[in-house]
C-alpha cells in the first residue's frame, strides 16, 4: 500500500509539478487528490494520446519533466505520439508515465483487462521504456531512480501501479445533482419504449453494467445488446458500422467522457447520414466510475455541435416528466439524431458484469 500523499510528495521533491492524463479506477486516489486540491498545473485530457501530446508541449515550453497518468488499456491510444514524437530516436523528450495496471498476472480481473494486462510489460519493453512496479513505500526509491534516468537521458520512463495499491487519507467529494434523473431511471423507461427488434450498443463502465442489470430485470428482448466492455470512446463508431450493414434501428448508449475521447466520430456519423442511427448521450459531466473527475462536457452546446457535424435532429432530457415524450419523438425521426440526457452522478449498487462475451456477441448477431 502507498499513500497518495507520499507519492505526490516524492514527485514534488523531484520537481515534477505538472500532471495530465485520463482518469482510471486504479489511479483514482491519485487523480482525484490532484483534482480536489486544485493543482493549477493539472489537465484532465480527453484521451491518452492527447495527454502524451500535452506533456510533450509542456516539456518544450518549461524544460521540466511532466507526469502523465492513464490505465494500461490506454497505451494503444498513446502509442502514436510516444513513438513518432517523444521517442529517443526522434525528439528524445523525457516523460514520466504513471500507468494503472489492470489485468496484472497476480490479480483477478475482467477478461478485457486480462488481455491487455498480460502484454503490458512486453509492450513497454518493445518500446524500450524502462519501468518499475510500485507496490509499497519502499518502491518509491525505484521511482526516484527512474526519474533521474528520464532527466539525464531525455527518455520516457514508466511506473506501474496495481489495483488497491494507492490509498489516501480523505475521500474525494462527489457532487450529486438530485434534481436530475439517474442513468438507471432513463435506461429502464427507454427499454420499455424502444421497438422490439431494435439494437443497443453501450459504452464502457456503468452504462453497460446498468443496461445488463435492467435488461435482466425486465426480461425483455434479451440478446439485443452489445456491451463495450473495453474500447472507451469507440461505441459510436461500432454502432455506425452496425447501422451501415443493417436496416434495424440501432441505438448507441454513450457517455460524455467516451464521446469526447473520439469526438471526430460524430462527423463521420453525420456525413454517412444513416437514417437508423440514434445516438444517446448520458451526460453527467463526470468520469463517474473512476473517481468522478469532471469531463468538462457541461460547457458544450451539444445541439449546435451535433447540427454542425451533420446530425439531423437533437433532443434533450433534463426532467423525469419529459422522458417518455422525448423518447417517442427521438425514436420516430429520420436521420442520425442525438438525444442528450442530463443525469445524476449516481449508479446502482452491486452491479454485475457481462460474462461469456462470445456468447453475448453471438446472441446479439443472431437475434
Amino acid at each position: 500500500m502507498i499513500l497518495v500523499e507520499s507519492l505526490i510528495s516524492k514527485l514534488n521533491k523531484s520537481k515534477i509539478d505538472f500532471f495530465t492524463g485520463v482518469p482510471d479506477s486504479v489511479l483514482k486516489p491519485f487523480s482525484s487528490f490532484i483534482e480536489n486540491y486544485k493543482y493549477k498545473n493539472h489537465v484532465i485530457a480527453t484521451s491518452e494520446g492527447s495527454a502524451i501530446s500535452i506533456g510533450i508541449g509542456y516539456y518544450l515550453s518549461k524544460k521540466k519533466l511532466p507526469c502523465i497518468y492513464f490505465q494500461n488499456s490506454g497505451l494503444g491510444n498513446a502509442l502514436n505520439p510516444l513513438i513518432s514524437i517523444a521517442n529517443r530516436e526522434i525528439y528524445s523528450i523525457p516523460l514520466l508515465l504513471m500507468i494503472g495496471w489492470r489485468g496484472s498476472p497476480n490479480i483477478s480481473d475482467e477478461p478485457q483487462h486480462r488481455a491487455k494486462g498480460k502484454i503490458t510489460l512486453s509492450l513497454l519493453k518493445l518500446l524500450k521504456i524502462n519501468y518499475c512496479i510500485l507496490r509499497n513505500d519502499n518502491d518509491l526509491v525505484k521511482l526516484n531512480k527512474l526519474i533521474g534516468q528520464a532527466k539525464k537521458n531525455k527518455t520516457i520512463v514508466a511506473c506501474l501501479i496495481e489495483k488497491k495499491t494507492l490509498q489516501h487519507k480523505t475521500k474525494a467529494k462527489v457532487i450529486k445533482k438530485d434534481n436530475l434523473i439517474t442513468r438507471a431511471e432513463f435506461i429502464e423507461i427507454f427499454l420499455k419504449s424502444t421497438p422490439a427488434k431494435s439494437k443497443i450498443i453501450s459504452t464502457t463502465g456503468y452504462t453497460s453494467r446498468e443496461l445488463l442489470e435492467i435488461r435482466r430485470k425486465l426480461k425483455k428482448n434479451e440478446g439485443s445488446d452489445f456491451y463495450m466492455v473495453g474500447g472507451m470512446g469507440h461505441s459510436s463508431s461500432v454502432t455506425l458500422g452496425y447501422a451501415l450493414g443493417s436496416n434495424k434501428k440501432i441505438f448507441c448508449l454513450d457517455g460524455d467522457g467516451s464521446l469526447l475521447m473520439h469526438l471526430g466520430a460524430m462527423r463521420t456519423i453525420g456525413v454517412t447520414n444513416k437514417s437508423g442511427f440514434k445516438h444517446i448521450l448520458l451526460n453527467n459531466n463526470s468520469h463517474e466510475s473512476v473517481g468522478a473527475q469532471p469531463t468538462y462536457a457541461d460547457g458544450i452546446n451539444f445541439k449546435n455541435l451535433s447540427k454542425s457535424l451533420g446530425y439531423k435532429n437533437y433532443f434533450q432530457i433534463a426532467k423525469r416528466q419529459e422522458i417518455e415524450k422525448k423518447i417517442k419523438k427521438f425514436v420516430s425521426v429520420k436521420g442520425p439524431s442525438l438525444l442528450e440526457v442530463k443525469i445524476q452522478n449516481r449508479s446502482l449498487k452491486n452491479l454485475g458484469r457481462p460474462k461469456n462475451l462470445v456468447k453475448v456477441k453471438n446472441k446479439f448477431m443472431n437475434n
